[in-house]
């Protein structure tokens, strides 16, 4: 039988984590991840999901999002997710709002899960039972030894593909992938991400040397915002290079002019920047219908579900910072088994419980 259960609270926490190391890509450096995370309430039941963003989406969702959807059924996850994109119009979709707007469809999925004891991806329909991953770290801030460390251990571990940060240091950027393929192997797929670091001419030359490499994915060679550099990577680049981008998507519009610019072979969402779950099924019904392959951006536990029920999706990003987090906060976060992550069919909703008592001493306020 069908719950009645309207939505009775959104309670949105914060947490920052440091990181293990001192940690930087191609435009960015960092010492500490930002979590925010929503408890979802209806039914005697309580949802989770969440975003990685600044602590002033917690404010933005109890102030404007959690309003907008107290009282609506919890079945209807699809209506409540209209009503807080709705309810974003003066205040602007992308960034955070969008963010924020995650983290309550992440949580209100889950809660429709443990209502009805199922778990998301039967709630979407399995498609497959597990989805490829790839190890995701190799900071520009590493060490060779540490790089090699790393990527290798990932290998070793099972996983067959990684990906490395490059974009700091051109030259130094091609000897760093030469220690990275040989820490490897001749075997294993090597991805880097410049993070846009490059210019047109710098990435086009930087392709070719990593073809002596045999790398197979370039992640964001330019800017992102540079949809016309991005299809010319796509034209020029060595064959067997496939040209990635579209983690800061926010919203449909967004990856509909990325993939009618042809500046990806292979698209990317995030599920806890583009709007959730909800917004993701979009993305890859967008990425079905110009046939260009699509890959999930971080968060490895919140897109097991989701892409477990998209077949055309290739695989998920095992992020190190997000892994570590996830594990530490999280009963059930996503473990790769032989390069696999496979959601868990025997527990409702995400299949996650946070460990409060764990997460306590990185909460804020």
């Amino acid at each position: 039988m069908r719950p009645a259960a309207s939505i009775e609270r959104i309670i949105p926490s914060v947490y920052r984590v440091p990181t293990d190391a001192p940690e930087s890509d191609g435009t960015f450096e960092w010492t500490a991840t930002t979590m925010v995370v929503v408890d979802a309430e209806a039914g005697g039941h309580t949802g989770i999901g969440y975003t990685y963003a600044d602590g002033a989406a917690a404010t933005f969702i109890a102030s404007v999002l959690a309003p907008a959807v107290i009282g609506i059924d919890a079945m209807d996850v699809r209506r409540a997710w209209t009503t807080m994109a709705r309810a974003l119009r003066n205040n602007g979709r992308p960034g955070l709002a969008s963010a924020a707007l995650s983290a309550v469809d992440t949580a209100l999925w889950d809660l429709k899960g443990r209502l009805l004891d199922l778990p998301v991806v039967d709630l979407l329909g399995a498609a497959r039972d597990c989805v490829p991953v790839y190890g995701s770290g190799g900071f520009t801030s590493y060490s060779l030894d540490r790089l090699e460390e790393q990527l290798g251990g990932w290998v070793r571990e099972g996983i067959t593909r990684v990906k490395m940060k490059i974009g700091r240091d051109a030259a130094a950027d091609v000897d760093r992938v030469a220690a990275a393929r040989r820490a490897i192997g001749p075997d294993a797929e090597l991805f880097v991400d410049a993070n846009g670091a490059y210019t047109r001419k710098q990435a086009l030359a930087q392709a070719e040397a990593f073809r002596d490499e045999n790398v197979t994915w370039f992640e964001e060679p330019v800017s992102s915002d540079d949809l016309a550099g991005l299809a010319l990577l796509v034209e020029r680049a060595p064959a067997g290079i496939a040209i990635a981008a579209g983690e800061y998507g926010y919203d449909d519009v967004y990856f509909r002019r990325m993939l009618e610019a042809r500046a990806v072979d292979v698209l990317q969402a995030d599920v806890t920047r583009c709007g959730g779950i909800t917004a993701f099924l979009h993305v890859a019904a967008l990425a079905d219908a110009a046939g260009v392959p699509l890959s999930a951006h971080t968060a490895p536990t919140l897109h097991v579900h989701p892409c477990a029920a998209i077949a055309s999706v290739q695989h998920i990003e095992y992020f190190h910072d997000h892994a570590r987090i996830e594990h530490l906060f999280f009963d059930g976060a996503a473990a790769p088994h032989g390069g696999d992550v496979a959601p868990d069919r025997g527990r409702p909703g995400l299949g996650i419980a946070l460990r409060r008592a764990d997460a306590a001493r990185y909460q804020c306020g």
